[in-house]
Order: C-alpha cells, then structure tokens, then sequence
C-alpha cells in the first residue's frame, strides 16, 4: 500500500470538496429559503483538509517516522526503534513522482538512509551509503575496499544485545573508518559464511548501500545500486524504542 499517494489524494479529494463549498454550495445554502444544511461530507471534509494538509507537508518536505523492522542495521539500530527522517537532506522532492524541485545536497559517505528498494518501490530500506557515484566497491573475506583501497577496521570485542537482538549475541562487533574520517560500527557473523563480491562501480546518479549487520542483510552487494530518485532521507534520530516494552535509553539517541 502506498501510504503517500493515498495521503495525496485524500487530500486532494478533501481539499476540492472544500473549494467547491466555498465557492458554489455553500452561497447557494445561504440563499437558499429551505435553510438547506451543509452535507455531512463537506463538514468532513471542511474539518479534515486542514489536517490531512499539514500531515502531506510535514512527512513529504521535512520530516518522516520509520520503524526498524528487521536487525539488518545492528549494532546501529535495533529492531522496534522508531526513527526520524530528515526529508529534505539531500533535496526537496515532489510527493509521489519524487522529482527533485529544490536540490540541497548530496549523500556523503556513511550517511544512513531510508530509501525505495529498486525491485519493489512501495518497500522502505534502510542502509548505510558505502558507495558514491563513480567509487568502485568490492567486499572480500568481510573487508570493504573503496576505490581499491581496504577500510579501516578495529575490533572491538564481543556483541551482546537484548530482547529480539540477543540473537546477534557473541558476533563481533569492529569499528569501522570510512575514508572521509566516519566511523561507525558493524556486527560480523563469524559463524556464517561470508559472501564475496566486486569490484564494481557506481553509475552516476546511483548509490551502494550496505547494513551495518554485514552476514544479515539483504543490501546492494545482492540486488545493486539505489537510483538517486530513490532516496528519500536521512535518518538522524530515536525517538522511541518498544521491544517487549519500552528501552527509554533508545529514545533520543542520535544515528552516526
């Protein structure tokens, strides 16, 4: 279900319903010497248009709810987070058709980022942005190498997670250092086999994203590159944890 074209169109509907009242029913009532009363439909739409109007612009130009559904972000983010989506991160974009109208910038690397999966565009992702237009990617023996060279790793002991990440327990957690100085930790599965792949470069106007849950996720090391057009935002903040109940020191933490 595509969420946004139906906030689109209820809004819409609500909205021309209104406009129509405004300027054709509702001077017709009023001349009217029946006292006909407003249709149920258009006091509805009258009450609701003005909601649906802020909620369409909030989620569409500034910023936007996602809930991790899945552990292919671990150590970063942890299923039942709710996380918060800067929308217009890398440019202000038409709902729907997504067409870029105001461009600000660009994904810079080791950004995280919600996105339309290429193979199925009503699906939300969420990864890591490893690959920038024109880089070339390999992943071999669980080591990125950007542009030929292998990115800086450093162990940092054993995983221990809770609640539905206890599954991750005893996998390692390694620092990672990207080359523009971000770091950011990864787990690595040593228990499951490790898949190689690459080198392969970047298309323009295209990005290779990759989990931070580097034996579990299902990222563009499978199904490759994400299209720019696809992007739609940076995520920068827990503002709510439920897993098995609530984790109050999830909330308000910041997503590097």
């Amino acid at each position: 279900m595509n969420f946004e074209l139906i906030l689109v169109m209820i809004t819409l509907i609500t909205g021309v319903i209104w406009y129509v009242d405004r300027l054709v029913w509702r001077p017709a009532r009023l001349k009217s010497t029946t006292g006909a009363k407003e249709p149920i439909l258009v006091e509805y739409s009258r009450s609701l248009f003005p909601v649906f109007l802020v909620v369409l612009i909030l989620r569409s130009f500034i910023i936007e709810p996602f809930r991790i559904p899945s552990g292919s972000m671990y150590p970063t983010l942890e299923i039942g987070d709710f996380i918060a989506v800067n929308k217009f991160a890398y440019g202000v974009k038409l709902p729907v058709v997504q067409t870029t109208i105001i461009p600000i910038s660009q994904p810079e690397r080791g950004d995280v980022v919600v996105f339309k999966y290429p193979n199925d565009p009503d699906v939300d992702y969420i990864k890591r942005v490893i690959g920038l237009p024109g880089d070339t990617v390999a992943y071999l023996n669980r080591t990125l190498f950007i542009n030929g060279k292998a990115v800086q790793m450093s162990p940092m002991g054993p995983y221990r997670g809770r609640n539905s990440g206890a599954v991750m327990n005893d996998a390692q957690v390694v620092q990672e250092t990207l080359q523009n100085n971000v770091n950011h930790q990864v787990l690595l599965d040593l228990d499951k086999t490790s898949i190689d792949m690459g080198p392969v470069t970047v298309p323009e106007g295209h990005y290779f994203m990759v989990g931070d849950n580097r034996d579990h996720s299902n990222d563009s090391r499978f199904w490759g590159f994400v299209p720019e057009k696809n992007l739609k935002g940076k995520a920068f903040v827990i503002w709510m944890n439920w897993d098995q109940g609530v984790n109050l020191d999830r909330i308000g933490k910041g997503i590097d």
